[in-house]
Formats: C-alpha cells, structure tokens, sequence
C-alpha cells in the first residue's frame, strides 16, 4: 500500500466550521484536507446537530442515500443525509439527520447542563448510520478514522455486525482517543441496546458502565490502531491498547505522520 492513494473516511461529532465546542472539531477540518492535498481520497461524515444552521452552511439533503430506517429497540428511526460543502475547499462533509435525535438547540447537554438521556441512542443511531451510509455509497474505504466517543461503536459493529460486507471486507479502523473530563455516562441500558439483537455480549464487556472513558476503552479493544491527542488521553488507555500500533497526534506535518500510520496498518 506505501505510495498508492488511499481511500480515508473521516468520522467525527463535530468539524469546524459547521460545529466548534472541543479540540476535535479543528483536526476534523484540518486533517482531511492535509490528506486530500496529497491526493488521498476522502469522505467525511458527522452528525447534524440543531444548532448547525442549514441555510448559513448550505445543506441540503442528498435524495439517492436517505431513506435508510435504522431500528434501535425494535423502534425505527429514519436517517435523513444532507450535505455541504467546506468553504475554501474541494472537500464535501456529510451530515446523518434525524428529527427526534438531533433537532434541538443544544448539542450533547441540556439548557441546565445535564446528560440528555438520550445520548445512548443517539450515539447508536449515529455509528450504524455511518455503516449504512457507506454501504449505500458503496464507496470501499481503507481505513475509517474515528474521531471521539460519539463515534466510539463503529470499530465493533466493523469487527461483528458488517465483517462480512464487501464493501468493508479489506478495511482498518483508527479510532482517536480525547481527554474526558467528566463522568457523564449513556446509560445503564447502553451494552443491550448498541448489541442491535445481534452482537454477542462478551464484545461489549469492554464498554464497562458506559461512562465516556469506559465507551472510549471499548473503541480501543476493537480497532486497528489508535491515535491520542494528549498525554491524558493516552494514559486513560495505555492498560487496554494490547500492542496495537499508537500515534500521538501533532499539529505539525499531520499528513506525512497520519500517511505513515495508515500504510503500517494496511501492510
């Protein structure tokens, strides 16, 4: 794989310019397009949060992908695509929509700061919509980099659920650890709903309570490589890495560290 153009899926809780609120939000935007200069080919999916204005950023839903129903406790929930276009860029950002999940004006935490109780859903909703996504693009990435804990279930639906889906059958998955300062948690009822009815549940003993640190752990267990941002976010991990290949993220030449990573995994 060294040398030849790689296929990169980006999948991130937020991206600046779209969403700020936290460190990813800058090497989400930032990343991607180092890549892309270097003729890799990318496609970036996040959520579309309410408080993302759809006409200032230009969305617009892409008829051909929604559609999709994705059933969470036998409950099925539509998924809406919509897509924009990165200012200044080449580069086009996906956003996965849902009414009930993501209309509302705050992002994760409610107007007094609490948990919203839903945030175990939404974050199932999000990671198998991702998988759905790609397979409706039946665009065969080589390496999915997720990027923080919303993203956190997609290196075990990956590794269980979809292993035997064409379109991921030669793909690694890079998960990027942040810092959690807090113990917010998605829920006592978090493992038997992300199993989907499907997932046996010795995969998800790794997600522990489902506190942010502990569904950060899980995502470590399940993939291929994992990239810290910080001295805090590695060693919130170091137990449970098992030899897996790590990278520190570096804001100086991301592309040629990022690059490098990748072709380690793919050899």
């Amino acid at each position: 794989m060294e040398g030849t153009k790689k296929r990169v899926l980006f999948v991130s809780s937020e991206m600046s310019p779209f969403l700020e609120t936290s460190p990813v939000a800058t090497i989400a935007r930032m990343l991607p397009q180092a890549l892309q200069e270097q003729d890799n080919e990318i496609r970036i999916l996040v959520p579309r949060f309410g408080v993302i204005n759809e006409r200032r950023n230009r969305l617009h839903e892409v008829v051909r992908l929604s559609g999709i129903n994705i059933s969470i406790d036998d409950n099925d929930n539509p998924l809406i695509i919509k897509v924009a276009s990165v200012p200044n860029t080449k580069m086009q950002v996906y956003f996965l929509d849902n009414e009930d999940f993501f209309h509302r004006k705050n992002v994760f935490n409610d107007d007094n700061g609490k948990f919203f109780e839903d945030n175990d859903e939404r974050t199932i909703f999000f990671c198998k919509g991702v998988m759905e996504t790609v397979k409706k693009l039946g665009w065969s990435p080589d390496i999915i980099h997720c990027q923080g804990w919303m993203t956190s279930l997609i290196p075990l639906y990956l590794k269980t659920i979809y292993k035997d889906e064409p379109v991921f059958k030669n793909t690694k998955v890079v998960f990027s650890v942040y810092h959690e300062d807090c113990n917010d948690h998605l829920g006592t009822d978090f493992l038997r709903k992300a199993s989907l009815n499907s997932i046996d549940g010795a995969c998800l003993e790794c997600f522990g309570d489902a506190t942010l640190n502990k569904v950060n752990i899980g995502a470590v267990k399940h993939s291929d490589g994992i990239v810290t941002a910080c001295d805090e976010a590695y060693k919130s991990v170091e137990d449970f890495l098992d030899g897996k290949p790590v990278m520190r993220h570096t804001d100086e030449s991301p592309e040629i560290n990022y690059v490098s990573f990748y072709e380690k995994l793919l050899s």
